[in-house]
């Protein structure tokens, strides 16, 4: 594993009334570095990131994040320690204005780099003319932005994001690969879970390949297709999810 890594997954386990989501996975985030997890429906790539977040706590294992243990930890204490994500499926506060969500996460996520230009920020995703509209009338897309916007106020070292590229058109596809790519060269390490392999190949340095919950390849999605287990169990499997 990379000496500069960010985070640290070892051996992490995670059951579902007695399915193994996750079994024995050890993987590492470096700083700066993108990381795709890509791998079949149900391989764990969601449960992976929606552990590291918080969301679930796991059976066994280790999640070291800059340094420190953090498995188990609560959302909001993740957040605050430099961990924060978007959602496969958007979840603003849909009564709330796009820019009343952004201040939602301003107001509680302590950003280290203190205070948030929540308009600055809604600009940059290209949400500022959409600013004081309720999120609920805001279409999908607009909401994976907003979704984004809100992960971002609270100045995240390690940012989760869950096919954030789906149902986007091929334009916007560039411009997020783009955000995402001047985000980890600013410093930010990311893990992309997205099945779109155009987009992976765009934006990661380096994909993991998951199957059953664990581990079965790591470096580049070129060499990954070169890898016969990869191209058995998931490339010559149909598609990703």
């Amino acid at each position: 594993m990379s000496p500069d890594a960010i985070l640290r997954i070892d051996a992490l386990t995670k059951l579902f009334f007695g399915f193994r989501a996750l079994d024995s996975l050890s993987l590492h985030v470096a700083r700066g570095e993108i990381l795709g997890l890509v791998g079949p429906n149900g391989s764990g790539k969601t449960t992976c990131i929606n552990v590291v977040s918080g969301l679930y706590a796991p059976e066994a294992g280790s999640v070291v994040f800059d340094g420190e243990e953090v498995a188990g930890l609560s959302t909001h204490k993740l957040v605050h320690r430099g961990i924060n994500r978007t959602f496969q499926v958007p979840k603003p506060f849909m009564h709330l204005t796009a820019r009343e969500n952004v201040d939602v996460a301003i107001a509680y996520g302590r950003n280290p780099q203190g205070e948030v230009d929540a308009g600055a920020l809604l600009a940059s995703l290209n949400l500022d003319a959409l600013a004081s509209r309720p999120a609920a009338e805001l279409n999908s897309a607009q909401q994976k932005m907003l979704d984004l916007a809100r992960a971002l106020a609270t100045g995240p070292k390690l940012l989760l994001v869950d096919e954030l590229a789906a149902g986007l058109n091929p334009a916007e596809l560039d411009w997020v690969a783009a955000k995402l790519k001047d985000f980890a060269r600013a410093g930010m390490s990311i893990i992309v879970v997205e099945h779109l392999m155009g987009f992976i190949e765009q934006v990661t340095d380096r994909v993991v390949v998951m199957n059953a919950g664990h581990e079965i390849f790591g470096g580049t999605l070129a060499e990954a297709v070169q890898d016969g287990k990869v191209v058995e169990v998931f490339l010559g499997g149909g598609h990703a999810g």
